[in-house]
């Protein structure tokens, strides 16, 4: 197979995980990464470096910065939207009003890398797309067990390009793949979408668990289960369990529960620290998409019928109803049953 032509690519949202992903792809192809903060889009110019979001990575001479939404867009082969899941709809609708600058054309494709579920609505992201685009566009999302500072550092990562439309994945992971950040296609978006959003709430019980030191055992137990409640839920919806034996479910869960640079993680462990929320994401600077999933997720499995006490004692336990002591030991003092 011939080598392949480079692409346009522009990349929304300048936080740690679209600093890290225009980085990885600009190495083979041409990537602008837009920012609505103009004066860290400059500095970032000036510097290379990210230092608000991804310090201490020298991103590579190639990649280009702008604040300007539709120069960014103009001429792109991809867009990659990297906001926060709050930015998502947003970012979409603006991509999908702007004036085309190709007439006579299709816009390009669509991929999207956030995770979690809808505030108020309780939404994937690939529902939210639909909703904007509708149900035809090429689109799809990336996710899988992938810190921002490892991938922008170029450290291998195996990663998943979920998209309905199975030769649509098997298609741009040929043209994403790079030599450290290796795609893997999966035709089961909601699956792999569950997974990318459920593991951040599970991470924050791990992070309690820790927290209170109840060790490695507890751990374990706490991820193994967890798992078990995201492929319940994902299934109620439509997801297949074996997606969750995969890279967007056990490893994606294994890595945010375990990984010192897991947020979510980390704000469990503060919540065991005694630390007030408000607090705890402030000093974060960073989303923590856990925190309103845990919420959304709590509503959608009650509405749904599922049962998933993890979710609904983290839940509990960000809205100030358990103390993170007795959320854990609420768990541990569940009545035996038969694992499944």
């Amino acid at each position: 197979m011939g080598a392949l032509s480079p692409l346009r690519i522009a990349v929304f949202g300048a936080g740690a995980w679209g600093t890290a992903l225009a980085q990885a792809f600009s190495g083979s192809h041409e990537v602008c990464l837009w920012g609505r903060e103009a004066d860290n889009i400059d500095e970032m110019r000036r510097t290379r470096e990210n230092r608000l979001f991804l310090p201490g990575i020298a991103l590579r001479p190639e990649l280009n910065f702008s604040a300007d939404f539709d120069q960014t867009a103009a001429n792109a082969d991809l867009y990659l939207v990297a906001t926060p899941l709050a930015g998502l709809r947003d970012t979409v609708r603006a991509l999908h009003q702007r004036p085309s600058s190709r007439p006579g054309m299709t816009a390009p494709p669509l991929l999207w890398v956030c995770k979690g579920l809808e505030a108020g609505s309780s939404r994937l992201p690939h529902e939210i797309v639909a909703g904007e685009l509708g149900r035809d566009v090429l689109c799809g999302a990336l996710t899988g067990p992938s810190f921002a500072a490892e991938v922008g550092r170029g450290q291998p990562t195996a990663i998943v390009l979920a998209a309905k439309n199975a030769a649509f994945a098997n298609d741009w992971i040929r043209k994403l793949h790079q030599p450290r950040l290796r795609l893997y296609a999966n035709d089961d978006v909601i699956g792999c979408e569950i997974g990318g959003a459920l593991k951040n709430v599970i991470a924050i019980a791990a992070g309690v668990a820790d927290g209170m030191g109840f060790g490695l055992n507890a751990r374990a137990g706490l991820i193994t289960r967890g798992l078990a409640e995201i492929a319940r839920l994902a299934i109620a919806l439509g997801g297949r369990r074996d997606t969750l034996m995969g890279l967007a479910g056990m490893g994606d869960l294994v890595l945010t529960c375990t990984g010192d640079l897991s947020r979510n993680r980390t704000v469990g462990l503060a919540l065991a620290a005694g630390k007030s929320l408000p607090d705890i994401l402030a000093e974060l600077g960073h989303v923590a998409e856990g925190v309103p999933t845990a919420r959304e997720a709590t509503r959608l499995s009650g509405r749904l019928g599922v049962e998933m006490p993890i979710c609904s004692a983290i839940d509990a336990l960000l809205r100030g109803e358990l103390a993170a002591r007795d959320a854990v030991e609420q768990l541990l003092a569940r009545e035996p049953k038969r694992e499944c």
